[in-house]
């Protein structure tokens, strides 16, 4: 690991520290390099702010795992994983969603189901011709889809069990894409 790497992890986990006791809104760039022995100009070399700090976070320990999901087979695993995290991580998910970070996580989700999404997509065109907008409009609408489900789990407190979320998103998504693209094969958008 290079010591740019080593670097943003050590401040990376104490952004995670000081979130499980305090509101990202209350967290300032000081308070995150006192705890992980850097300075403030090293913290502005790796990044803008705290915020900038917590999508990288969001990026390295979420995207990193998800590719090997990222088909027609597994793409339930990949929205699996973005569960697991979000409950491994609870505290530091709900304080973001609870901050005015919420739009950093709700762009981040978006991005994360985007690829997943254009991915499934893509698998499924190898036997299906569809344009390219067709395909990037059929993304947009179940990404966004998806992060309002998400967004009603962070709203309920992560109640619902993250397999049965699973199972219902799944419900409503087996089959409807495959269908839409067979529908509007060949088809200029």
């Amino acid at each position: 690991m290079s010591t740019a790497m080593i670097t943003q992890q050590a401040m990376a986990n104490s952004l995670k520290r000081l979130m499980k006791v305090m509101p990202i809104d209350s967290i300032h760039v000081q308070m995150i390099t006192e705890d992980c022995g850097l300075t403030r100009h090293t913290f502005y070399n790796h990044f803008r702010n705290v915020y900038d700090l917590l999508g990288w976070i969001y990026d390295r320990e979420v995207i990193d795992g998800l590719e090997q999901y990222c088909t027609l087979q597994d793409w339930q695993k990949g929205l699996r994983l973005v569960l697991d995290y979000t409950l491994d991580n609870r505290i530091v998910c709900l304080n973001t969603f609870h901050s005015i970070g919420r739009d950093l996580l709700e762009d981040f989700l978006h991005r994360v189901f985007f690829h997943l999404l254009h991915a499934v997509v893509e698998d499924i065109s190898r036997t299906v011709q569809v344009s390219g907008n067709l395909k990037s409009e059929c993304c947009e609408f179940y990404a966004d889809a998806l992060v309002g489900v998400f967004v009603a789990w962070l709203k309920d407190n992560l109640m619902e069990d993250p397999e049965r979320m699973v199972r219902r998103i799944d419900r409503m998504l087996s089959g409807s894409i495959v269908s839409l693209l067979e529908r509007y094969a060949d088809q200029p958008f």
